[in-house]
């Protein structure tokens, strides 16, 4: 097919050519990702009008679980919703579990939902630049939600605020003091924090976390208004509604402020040179790869007589000799 008539199709909601679109994003072939870029030109005038909400947090917190729980609900109220799960992959063979589907066997074959699993392929924090061209094109097929989960807490709180609206993070009952929560970085990159697993024998447990990130974020130079921390279970439902709730009413707010435009205008700005910065740094790979002197370079640094930046910036002056603008 064309790429006008694949954009066409995405846009009238047909899910094979949304998955297959995705794919060619996912691609490591040129002709696929160029393909891809082409279709999503084309769908580009469909997109911005849905919530763009990441989930993280620590593996075993139950993201994908409660990912359903909101899902549902938000379907509840007329909504429909695209997930987008990110599964690390292995750093040996490069192959992805991509079980996060099985998790949300509700959303997975529900009408209004579309589940995509994709793999992290060795991004930092999962977030990669085909998540965010998958969430335009889930955006040009008319999800009003479309909601990331990363692969765990650390840097993917802070990939995925470059591309979304809000980000929720999740934390497990006796998670630590106030001090953790400052030392994941919580302050800086979370906009709500809930709790999970707050029932049965957890309840006490989640209460006392709750009363903790509670203290610490109020406290926090960081974020001097404080953000929302609330306590829920996806398996029980409690706490669910209260969740979904103060996520739209974030989104709501920011979008009378102001906020949410400004940021994603700010984001497409970082977007453009972080994807140079990749396809810059694909081509300077593939040509230091090939070059002549590699080896010799290799050698040169084995018998002690440079040392690696040396190698590495003659490597990259060979490579900046090849292009007409030279970059300091």
């Amino acid at each position: 097919m064309s790429a006008d008539a694949w954009a066409n199709r995405v846009m009238n909601g047909d899910r094979a050519a949304l998955s297959r679109a995705i794919t060619l994003f996912e691609s490591a072939r040129s002709d696929d990702r160029l393909l891809a870029d082409k279709i999503l030109d084309h769908c580009m005038p469909k997109t911005g009008q849905a919530l763009r909400l990441a989930v993280t947090g620590a593996p075993g917190v139950g993201k994908s679980t409660l990912i359903e729980a909101l899902g549902q609900r938000s379907i509840a109220h007329g909504g429909s919703v695209a997930v987008l799960a990110v599964d690390p992959s292995s750093w040996r063979t490069g192959g992805s579990i991509l079980g996060d589907k099985t998790r949300m066997p509700v959303l997975s074959v529900h009408d209004q939902a579309y589940v995509r699993p994709s793999p992290s392929a060795g991004s930092v924090g999962g977030i990669r630049r085909a998540t965010h061209g998958a969430m335009l094109l889930c955006e040009a097929a008319g999800f009003d939600v479309v909601m990331i989960e990363t692969v765990g807490a650390g840097q993917s709180e802070f990939a995925a605020r470059h591309i979304v609206d809000i980000v929720l993070v999740l934390v497990l009952p006796n998670a630590g003091d106030e001090l953790q929560g400052i030392k994941q970085g919580i302050l800086e990159a979370a906009d709500l924090v809930a709790v999970t697993k707050a029932d049965q024998e957890a309840e006490d447990a989640a209460q006392l976390t709750l009363r903790q990130f509670r203290r610490a974020l109020a406290a926090s130079p960081a974020r001097p208004k404080g953000i929302p921390v609330l306590a829920c279970s996806a398996v029980t439902g409690s706490g669910i509604a209260g969740l979904w709730k103060s996520v739209k009413e974030c989104e709501a707010a920011r979008k009378r402020s102001g906020e949410l435009k400004q940021n994603r205008n700010s984001q497409i700005k970082n977007i453009i040179l972080e994807d140079s910065k990749t396809d810059l740094l694909d081509k300077l790979v593939k040509y230091c790869s090939e070059d002549p002197h590699l080896n010799k370079l290799q050698s040169d640094v084995i018998a002690g007589h440079i040392s690696v930046r040396t190698a590495t910036r003659t490597l990259v002056s060979r490579f900046l000799g090849t292009i007409d603008d030279k970059v300091e």
